[in-house]
């Protein structure tokens, strides 16, 4: 039980340092090109390892703080776009002990699904007037880029408490 409060802390902090620290590291002529969502990334992984529900509820959670911190547009957008790609996501890759190839797959194409839903969303509403061509050059690409380097970064010591809280869990329902 504690590790799950730990793993939620954790993503607490994710989500705190995706919002300051990241912002400090970046060239001012990139800020308006890349936001980087670490948190969805690390949700990602929860989805894979260890359960889509999981993933799911913790993409509403985060989104919807996401959503009332960073007021957008519209309410609502990243909570949905975060739940549904990690659900998604954990529906189509549920492997237990996935290989770092796969599961960098699962963050990109788990990446392009929410910017392409979110992008979706604010076409639907007339919130964006750009192509989708120069939405996936400009933003979605470099976004990307990033959620993959950083995907590399925790594989190994997240994956590991991943397997730890799926084995203790598996351990109480026997």
């Amino acid at each position: 039980m504690k590790r799950k409060q730990v793993l939620f802390l954790l993503l607490f902090l994710l989500f705190i340092l995706q919002g300051t620290v990241f912002f400090w590291l970046t060239p001012s002529s990139w800020q308006l090109q890349i936001y980087p969502n670490f948190i969805f990334v690390a949700i990602l992984f929860v989805s894979v390892y260890y359960h889509r529900h999981t993933g799911l509820v913790l993409g509403l959670i985060f989104g919807m703080i996401h959503d009332v911190i960073y007021y957008g547009e519209m309410i609502g957008t990243y909570s949905f776009a975060m739940g549904v790609s990690a659900y998604i996501m954990g529906l189509l890759f549920q492997m237990p002990r996935a290989p770092l190839p796969i599961m960098m797959t699962v963050v990109l194409l788990g990446s392009l699904l929410f910017d392409s839903t979110l992008f979706g969303i604010y076409k639907v509403f007339s919130l964006s007037q750009s192509s989708y061509d120069w939405a996936l050059l400009h933003h979605m690409l470099p976004n990307l880029l990033v959620h993959f380097v950083f995907a590399l970064i925790i594989y190994v010591p997240l994956r590991k408490q991943l397997e730890i809280i799926a084995k203790s869990k598996r351990n109480q329902t026997s």
